[in-house]
Order: C-alpha cells, then sequence, then structure tokens
C-alpha cells in the first residue's frame, strides 16, 4: 500500500520533532549544563572524590591552571590548624585543590591561596574562603562487648610538648573478629596457612587535640564475600611520594590519602597470607612478610607455611627475590615456643588459655595428628616464627626480621646467610651460635647473662642494664645514625616470655621500647635507650605496637597497642580495656613529650606520624 505524500511529511515533521527532544534529555550536544555551586573563583567542591576517603575534598579547577597553592583548614576553637602547600603537577592529577583535613560532621571552613591561569594571564587569589560540610564517620565496630566506642572516640591527651603541636598521627587498629566478616575460610589442598585472619581492621588520622581528621572507609575498599580481596590492613607505611603503602590478607596495595588507587594487586601466586609488613626499599621495590603457597616438607608433606617467608616484589609486582626463613633458621628450636602465654599469641587473644604453655610432648603430637596452621609450634607448617617486620638494610643488601616466636631479631643477606641473630643465645643450635651478639655496656665490656644468656642484668625490674627483647615487634633500622658497621635499631620488646618463662604472677609482667647499638664487625650489642620497664605492667603490651625513628624532629615514636590488656587467670577472663598509647619522645630523653592514650578501643595494631605536606608536594 502507498503510503500518502501528506502522511510522510506528518512522519518527517513528527521526527524533527522528536530527535531534539530526545538529545536534549541526554543532555545536548554541548553536554549537561554547568550549574554546581561555586562558591570563589574557580570551581565547585568535590567531597570523598575517590569514594575511600570522606574527609577530603576537591576544590574543582574551574578549567583554570593553579599554581603556587596553599590550603589550610581552619581549626575548631582551640583545634589544631592544618596547612599544606600543593604542588602543581598534584593539582592537575586531581583536577584542582585536594582538601584534606576535615573535620567529620561539622561545616568546615578552608581557606585556600593559589595563582589562576587563564588565556595567558594570571591572577592571583589570597586567602578564598570555601565552606564544606562533612559527613560522620562510618567505622563499624566489631561487636566484641570490649570495643565500648568508636577507635577514636575517647582520646585523652595527656600531654603535649609545643615541638609537637604540628603532629598528625596515623592509627591502624584491628578491633576483633566481626560476626560475619572475615575469619570463615581455612586453605586446603594442601593445608595450613593463616587464611582465617581475614578480618576487619581500621584505619585514622588525629591531631593534637585529639580529633580525628581522616580515615579509609575500607568496607569500600573489602569484598567480603572473596577470599582473596579481604583482610586486616597492617603494614602502613608513608612513602617517599607521600602516598601510603600496606597489605590485607591475599592483597597489597598503594593509595594516596586522597582515596586515589596507584596500586592494587593480588600476591605472587607462589606466595599467600600477607601481615604485618610491607617495607619500602630504597630501590622502590618491596618487602613483603608472606608465607609459602605449598612447601614441602623433610616428611614428604605438602603444606601451607605460616608466617615465615619474605618476598621483593618491584614496582610492577614482578618477584625479585624471596627469603625462605624455614630453609634459613630452625623451625625446631622451641626454647620461646614452649614459654608462650597461650592466651595472647598474636591477635588470637584467649582469657581461657592466660598463662598457659606448651610442652615438648604437646609439640611432637602436632607432627603426629598432622596439626598444621596457624598455631603456635614447630616445623613447617605451624606458626614457628611468626615475623612480624622486615627492614632492608642498603649498606650491604641484607634485610632485618623481627621473629616473635624466636625472641630473636636476625640479619640476613642477599645470599641467604645470616649475619647476626639479637636475641638469647638459649636453645640455639651449633650451626647459629657463631652469629650470637654479645651484649656489652657503654665502656665496652662483656655483660655476662645466666641460663645461656637468657637472664641478662636488667632482667630483674633494675634501673639500669641490659636485656634482649622478648615476642618483639617492629626491629627496624635507624637508617640516618647508622652506617655500614654500626647499625641502629628500634624495637619494641613486648614482655612475653621474659627469661624464657613464665612469671609467677601476670601482673610481673612488662614492655619496653628499646634502642640498641650494634658492632656489626665485632659482633656486639648495647643498649643505648629504654622506656617502659618504669611503667610496668599498666603499660604492658602482650601483643603488636611499634618504636620508630622520626628524623624530622629527632625523636622515638612508640605505640603501646595493647597498654593494660590483663587476665584473672582464677577466672579465665580478661579484665580491663586495653588502653592504647602513643608516646614520642625526644632522642635520648626517657620522659616523653607527648601522652595520647585511647579507650574503649580493643586491640590496637601500630601508628606513625603523617607528613601532609609530603602528602601534596610528591617529587
Amino acid at each position: 500500500m502507498k503510503l500518502s505524500k501528506s502522511f510522510c511529511v506528518m512522519v518527517l515533521a513528527g521526527t524533527t520533532l522528536i530527535i531534539p527532544n530526545i538529545s536534549l534529555a541526554m543532555g545536548g550536544p554541548s553536554g549537561a549544563k554547568m550549574d554546581w555551586q561555586i562558591q570563589g573563583k574557580i570551581g565547585a567542591v568535590k567531597l570523598n572524590p575517590y569514594n575511600l576517603s570522606p574527609l577530603t575534598a576537591v576544590i574543582m579547577d574551574g578549567g583554570y591552571i593553579l599554581k603556587d597553592i596553599k590550603a589550610t583548614i581552619l581549626p575548631k576553637p582551640n583545634g589544631q590548624t592544618i596547612s599544606y602547600s600543593v604542588s602543581e603537577n598534584m593539582a592537575k592529577t586531581y583536577g584542582g585543590i585536594p582538601i584534606f583535613g576535615l573535620y567529620p560532621s561539622y561545616l568546615n571552613s578552608v581557606k585556600v591561596s593559589y595563582t589562576k591561569i587563564f588565556n595567558n594571564k594570571s591572577e592571583k587569589i589570597i586567602d578564598e574562603v570555601y565552606k564544606i560540610t562533612t559527613p560522620g564517620v562510618s567505622i563499624m565496630p566489631s561487636g566484641n562487648t570490649s570495643q565500648t566506642g568508636s577507635p577514636f572516640a575517647n582520646v585523652k591527651i595527656i600531654k603535649m610538648d609545643k615541638k609537637f603541636n604540628d603532629r598528625l598521627y596515623l592509627v591502624n587498629n584491628a578491633p576483633g573478629k566481626q560476626s560475619g566478616k572475615g575469619s570463615q575460610a581455612v586453605w586446603n589442598n594442601p593445608a595450613g596457612g593463616a587464611l582465617e585472619w581475614d578480618e576487619n581492621s581500621n584505619v585514622f588520622i588525629i591531631d593534637t587535640k585529639g580529633e580525628i581528621r581522616w580515615y579509609f572507609d575500607n568496607d569500600k575498599l573489602m569484598d567480603w564475600n572473596n577470599i582473596y580481596n579481604r583482610g586486616i590492613m597492617m603494614g602502613f607505611k608513608q612513602n617517599n611520594d607521600g602516598a601510603l603503602t600496606w597489605g590485607f590478607g591475599q592483597r597489597y596495595v598503594k593509595y594516596d590519602v586522597m582515596g586515589r588507587e596507584i596500586f592494587n594487586r593480588t600476591l605472587p601466586s607462589s606466595y599467600i597470607d600477607f601481615s604485618h609488613a610491607m617495607d619500602n626499599m630504597q630501590n622502590g621495590h618491596y618487602l613483603l612478610r608472606v608465607a609459602s603457597a605449598n612447601v614441602k616438607r623433610a616428611d614428604g608433606k605438602n603444606v601451607r607455611s605460616v608466617r615465615d617467608v619474605v618476598i621483593e616484589v618491584d614496582q610492577n609486582g614482578n618477584v625479585v627475590d624471596d627469603w625462605r626463613l624455614y630453609d634459613i633458621l630452625d623451625p625446631y628450636r622451641s626454647t620461646i615456643i614452649k614459654a608462650l602465654d597461650q592466651g595472647a599469641v598474636c591477635l588470637n587473644i584467649d582469657a581461657n588459655k592466660a598463662g598457659v604453655t606448651l610442652s615438648d610432648e604437646e609439640l611432637a603430637k602436632m607432627d603426629e595428628n598432622n596439626q598444621f596452621g596457624d598455631i603456635a609450634g614447630t616445623g613447617v607448617g605451624r606458626n614457628w616464627a611468626h615475623v612480624n617486620s622486615v627492614d632492608y638494610d642498603p649498606s650491604d643488601d641484607s634485610i632485618i626480621i623481627s621473629s616473635r616466636h624466636q625472641s630473636a631479631i636476625v640479619k640476613i643477606g642477599r645470599d641467604k646467610k645470616i649475619k647476626w641473630i639479637l636475641g638469647a643465645h638459649k636453645g640455639w643450635g651449633k650451626k647459629f651460635q657463631q652469629y650470637l651478639l654479645q651484649p656489652i655496656n657503654s665502656n665496652g665490656a662483656k655483660i655476662v647473662c645466666e641460663d645461656e644468656y637468657s637472664k641478662c642484668p636488667g632482667y630483674e625490674n633494675e634501673k639500669s642494664g641490659f636485656d634482649f627483647t622478648w615476642t618483639q615487634h617492629t626491629a627496624w633500622r635507624i637508617d640516618s645514625k647508622s652506617n655500614k658497621r654500626y647499625l641502629y635499631l628500634s624495637v619494641f620488646d613486648n614482655g612475653d616470655a621474659r627469661g624464657a618463662e613464665q612469671p609467677p604472677f601476670a601482673s610481673q609482667k612488662y614492655s619496653r621500647a628499646v634502642i640498641y647499638k650494634i658492632d656489626q664487625q665485632n659482633k656486639t650489642v648495647e643498649q643505648i635507650w629504654e622506656y617502659g620497664k618504669e611503667r610496668g605492667n599498666e603499660w604492658f603490651s602482650p601483643v603488636t605496637s611499634l618504636v620508630e625513628y622520626q628524623k624530622d624532629k629527632n625523636s622515638i615514636m612508640v605505640y603501646s597497642a595493647t597498654a593494660g590488656m590483663a587476665f584473672d587467670l582464677s577466672k579465665g577472663i580478661s579484665i580491663g580495656d586495653p588502653k592504647p598509647e602513643i608516646d614520642e619522645f625526644i632522642w635520648g630523653s626517657k620522659n616523653p613529650s607527648v601522652q595520647i592514650q585511647f579507650s574503649g578501643t580493643n586491640t590496637g595494631y601500630q601508628a606513625m606520624p603523617f607528613d601532609v605536606e609530603k602528602a601534596f608536594n610528591a617529587k
């Protein structure tokens, strides 16, 4: 049937009317109308630009080129000012001026200065003020009854010397098992490993008034239905470019403080179970504390190992080298394993086992019964080493590891040969004895210790003397004070199994922050500073914690992360909530210049100063 001419015209006319309407609904040929609110002389404010850092924003550049940028977050009454400059390239990276350090649930006032360039003309803008409203903080509690508040709700500033008034502290806590998130899977075929520690965690930044100024919305990062994309965030470091690196579960990542992803990678396939340590090497590579996905034991059994492998990966994620510690050390050395308090092994806090130790018979039965996994025990496939830190020494191309379950700090070369062992001499086999460091005093005289060098003059809570570390954390080289011969080492001596035994009363336990000076040529070690013994049991941290030298203020930063955790042995219950404490000392001082105490947070892990100037001025 022929269509009439008039009908065709009508259809054509209808088409010409309809199509423009559809196009306009889609935004039209020139795009959607730019009608965002603009407060100042450049662009609109974009909150939480990468959906991971809710207390950040970008003042968009509005099409201008920006340089000579400075941003200041004006404080609350009696609060702390945060002020920093922004490089021209970083402004281009973010598409405007990055704003960091906003108060939550608050109408923030942000002052910015900048030069804007348009059509080869520049205009200097001084102290332009923007108003930015922020949401509240959403950090999921664990559900554990000992966590009585949000991680930062109860912050007590005990002491704050004016030299440290500009500090910002990044705090990384692990609040415990959260119902329905993690801790629901174990490795199989082969068995072993530490997959079940794929729990929740949090990381936030506070100022010196105790106010939260940043947090990472890790729930947006995790996929709790995927075992390869969940776990406890650990090993935070601020890189030279200002960005943060860390790992969790089966991944290691790098993000900047605005939440921008730089990389997010699954561990190389031969390895599993990142935790504790991701060290930034001077050549741009990374050292990761992992485990072997499949290793054949001497008895022919295939297992997954536990917290006993270090790998080096390059910038692209390729494996450069690995240190399989079960081939370098003695996985059957049981001296410390038998003395550990089974009520507090790593983050496995079990008050019903407080004060309980293991016997030779119990260790032997593990082999007979094929018990493998993240359990304190001897032999590959069990938590015999529990390496909780790794640090690179560029002076001789070696690594320094802290092995909690050996109460030993060990330096190992690229050739996988041991250079020295800092720890009690008791229980080390003949082939290892040549590497054991000899304690000396400040005059260079040998310090003689009892019971195979497990009980030294500082052991009995004296005001001075020497002691080795026990179930320690964070054995880190102080690069700016060390050289090829003399190495300065910062360590948190947790203090469990001190003297290779459990004390008669739990209240006798104490922790220490310690600095050692090691003469690598003469194989000697001198203890040059300590803190914590005088605080006694109220500062005792059975697990986690950190000691790190800070070059910018020539200071020692300490986080006693589970301070005050105690047990009632008669009832088999925990008493007293942990009160994690940040302390910072001028080098050599025994009195802290900074004391910040948290309560109601459950288990702390590590903390560190955060440099906001570095974050936005990447070289």
